[in-house]
């Protein structure tokens, strides 16, 4: 089974990059959706430990949560050391209902995969890149985003330059949907001539 990794920094169009993979009947494990899961439930009484005041009604309000860490790296790795581990369980138990199911290819959806380490645990890594101008947009366009808060995330991620240089493969967002898709049927191609 061929474990892709897929990374890419804020606003590069990862999310909408791993549908195009599942589209094509590829497995996603989308860690962004299990921390999302774990703040829900069971990281919920872990996180208000080490961060009181940021569960509200059994779950972790990430509006309370973010000024407690963010631009804090000693409070950001207590809280990795929370929620990396819950993942990297859910992660384990992904790739092996995938192999029970007998799948080729699987693709891991991690943002932070070169700065943790996970690099090393797939066997090729894409990654997903647009023009920086178009990256500031997407994301100066969330709701509740501001400079600051994109600049401080910004921060903690490997630079894009340096992800590029790094990947097996590169889908480039910036150019629209379409494009993107033939890259991604690309790569497919690609890992299936090679297996």
């Amino acid at each position: 089974m061929i474990r892709l990794g897929l990374t890419g920094s804020i606003g590069m169009g990862k999310s909408t990059t791993a549908k195009m993979f599942a589209e094509h009947g590829v497995p996603v494990h989308d860690a962004d959706a299990v921390v999302h899961a774990l703040y829900a439930g069971r990281a919920a009484p872990l996180i208000e430990a080490a961060f009181p005041g940021t569960v509200r009604d059994g779950q972790v309000d990430r509006t309370l949560l973010s000024p407690q860490v963010l631009g804090k790296p000693e409070a950001m790795k207590r809280l990795e050391a929370i929620v990396h581990p819950l993942v990297r369980e859910e992660e384990l138990q992904f790739l092996q209902r995938a192999r029970d199911a007998r799948k080729r290819i699987v693709l891991l959806d991690i943002p932070l995969l070169f700065e943790t380490g996970a690099d090393h645990r797939v066997d090729a890594v894409v990654v997903v890149t647009a023009d920086e101008a178009i990256q500031r947009k997407r994301v100066l366009d969330r709701p509740g985003m501001t400079e600051d808060r994109f600049e401080a995330i910004l921060a903690r991620q490997t630079p894009d330059a340096e992800k590029r240089r790094r990947a097996h493969f590169l889908i480039d967002t910036g150019r629209g949907l379409e494009p993107a898709r033939r890259q991604v049927r690309a790569i497919l191609r690609a890992l299936a001539a090679a297996g």
